[in-house]
C-alpha cells in the first residue's frame, strides 16, 4: 500500500495546531479528585491458574463516579522487597482478557496491571466491566458518547479509571511508589498519554501507535474506524462540529502531550491508516520530557508488536535498574 501520510522529512517537522482549553487542567484535575472523593473498595482476589512462574489476582478498584473496574495483576512469584508497576491499557473495543495470555512484565521482573476498559471487550478480547453511564444520541461505537458535553464525554469516565487504577495498585505493599510505568497501544497508546499528562507519579510512558490523538487532522486523514465514527457523526448532525470539537480538545492526546514530563518511548507505524502517523508525531513533537520515537517503516496499524514489547523491556528494566 503507498504511504497514507506525510513522509520523511515532513513527517518528523509536523506540528499539531489543537488548541489547548484554558482550563483544561483544572477540568482534569477536578474530575480526578471527584472520583477519589466518591470512594469504593479495592479488592484482590487470587485467582487459580496453571501459572508457576506468576502469580494472578482478580482486582476489582473503584473508577469514576466509584464505579467498580476490573483488572489483572501479575506478579513474579520469586521476588524480594517492592516492584516496579507497569500498568497496562487496552486497545480499542477489547478487554482485559485472560492472564495468560500476556506474561512478559511479569516474567520480567516488574507488577504488571492490566486494566480493563468500561464498557468494552466484546470485540478482540473478553472485558468484565460495565459502563453505568447513559448517553445521548450517539453513532455506534465509543467516540461520540456524550460528545456534546466534555463532563458526559465517554473517554471522560475511562481516563479517570486509568488514574484510579494507579491509586489502587499504590495502596498494595507490594509496588515500589517510586517505579510506576504506563503503557498501551491504539487506544490503550491514548490512554496512557492522558494519564502521563495529569498523574506527576508516572515516571515512564511508552505509547504505541497511539490513538485519541490530533482529533482535527485525524478526521480529515484516517481511513478506518475508529475515526470514522466521529466523521459518520457529523455526516448526519451538520450544525454540530465546533461543539463537538470543543470537547474533545479536553481529551485529545497532543493536550495531555504537553504538560506530561514522564520519559517517553513512543512507536509510529508509517503505513496507519488508523491512527495516521502524523498524528502521533503531533503528539510526539508537543510531549514535554524527554522523549524517543521508534517508526516502523512498513506496518499499518499493528505497529512493533513483539519487536515493540522487547524494545519496551530493555527501555524500561534499563530505565529502573533492572539490568
Amino acid at each position: 500500500m503507498p504511504f497514507p501520510d506525510l513522509i520523511h522529512p515532513d513527517l518528523a517537522l509536523y506540528k499539531s495546531g489543537v488548541n489547548l482549553p484554558d482550563d483544561f487542567l483544572s477540568f482534569w484535575h477536578a474530575t480526578i479528585e471527584e472520583a477519589r472523593a466518591a470512594g469504593g473498595e479495592v479488592v484482590l482476589r487470587p485467582t487459580a491458574t496453571t501459572l508457576r512462574a506468576v502469580e494472578v489476582f482478580d482486582v476489582t478498584f473503584p473508577g469514576f463516579g466509584g464505579h467498580p473496574v476490573k483488572g489483572w495483576l501479575m506478579l513474579p512469584k520469586q521476588r524480594i522487597g517492592r516492584l516496579p508497576l507497569i500498568v497496562q491499557y487496552i486497545g480499542y473495543g477489547g478487554g482485559r482478557g485472560l492472564p495468560h495470555a500476556d506474561l512478559h512484565w511479569a516474567a520480567s521482573g516488574f507488577a504488571h496491571f492490566k486494566m480493563d476498559t468500561r464498557g468494552q471487550g466484546s470485540v478482540w478480547s473478553v472485558g468484565d466491566t460495565a459502563d453505568p453511564v447513559g448517553a445521548g444520541v450517539s453513532f455506534p461505537g465509543f467516540m461520540t458518547r456524550g460528545v456534546l458535553d466534555k463532563a458526559d464525554y465517554y473517554y471522560r469516565r475511562v481516563f479517570t479509571d486509568a488514574v484510579r487504577a494507579i491509586d489502587a495498585m499504590l495502596r498494595q505493599d507490594v509496588i515500589d511508589p517510586d517505579l510506576i510505568a504506563i503503557g498501551g497501544g491504539s487506544q490503550g497508546g491514548g490512554i496512557a498519554l492522558a494519564v502521563a499528562g495529569i498523574d506527576p507519579r508516572v515516571k515512564a510512558v511508552m505509547p504505541d501507535v497511539p490513538f485519541l490523538c490530533d482529533f482535527p487532522r485525524a478526521l480529515q486523514m484516517a481511513a478506518q474506524n475508529p475515526y470514522l465514527e466521529v466523521v459518520r457523526y457529523l455526516a448526519q448532525h451538520r450544525g454540530q462540529k465546533a461543539q463537538v470539537m470543543q470537547t474533545l480538545a479536553y481529551f485529545d492526546g497532543v493536550n495531555f502531550a504537553r504538560n506530561a514530563k514522564a520519559k517517553a518511548l513512543f512507536s509510529v507505524a508509517l503505513m496507519d491508516d488508523v491512527c495516521p502517523p502524523s498524528t502521533v508525531y503531533g503528539a510526539f513533537n508537543a510531549y514535554g520530557g524527554e522523549k524517543t520515537m521508534v517508526e516502523y517503516e512498513f506496518n499499518n496499524h499493528e505497529g512493533g508488536q513483539a519487536f515493540q514489547e522487547q524494545k519496551q523491556m530493555e527501555w524500561l528494566s534499563t530505565l529502573f535498574g533492572l539490568l
